[in-house]
C-alpha cells in the first residue's frame, strides 16, 4: 500500500512517521485490497487547546474511499482515533458484503427446496 503523508504546521519527526506507518500496516491487515492511504496532520494554534491537533485519513479501496477525521489535544491520540474510525468502517463494509453473499445463498437454497417440494 502506498502512503502519502503530509503535514501543516507540524514538524514531521521520525517517531511520528513510524507511528503512522505502524497504524497504517494495522489497517492493511483488515483490508488487503487498500490501494493507498493519504494522511494529513495539522496543528492550529487558533483553536481551543483540546482540539489543536487534527488528523485526517483517506483510504483508497475498491468502491467508495473511506475517510475519517479527528481533532484532539495530542497528535498521537488524534491518529489513534482516526485509525479506529477507519477500522470500524472497514468492518462495517466487510460485514455488509458477507451478509449480501449469505442472503443470496439462502435465497437459492429456498428456491431449490420450493422446486423439489412441487
Amino acid at each position: 500500500m502506498k502512503l502519502i503523508l503530509s503535514t501543516h504546521n507540524v514538524t514531521l519527526t521520525q517517531a511520528i512517521e513510524e507511528f503512522v506507518l505502524a497504524k497504517i500496516e494495522k489497517l492493511e491487515h483488515f483490508d488487503r485490497w487498500a490501494v493507498d492511504a493519504r494522511v494529513t496532520l495539522e496543528h492550529d494554534n487558533s483553536r481551543v487547546p483540546e482540539k489543536q491537533f487534527s488528523c485526517s485519513l483517506r483510504l483508497a479501496v475498491r468502491g467508495p474511499d473511506l475517510f475519517a477525521e479527528d481533532r484532539e489535544s495530542d497528535l498521537y491520540a488524534a491518529i489513534e482515533r482516526v485509525v479506529k474510525k477507519i477500522e470500524q468502517q472497514i468492518r462495517k463494509r466487510h460485514s455488509k458484503t458477507k451478509a449480501a453473499k449469505h442472503k443470496g445463498g439462502v435465497r437459492a437454497k429456498q428456491s431449490r427446496q420450493a422446486v423439489e417440494a412441487e
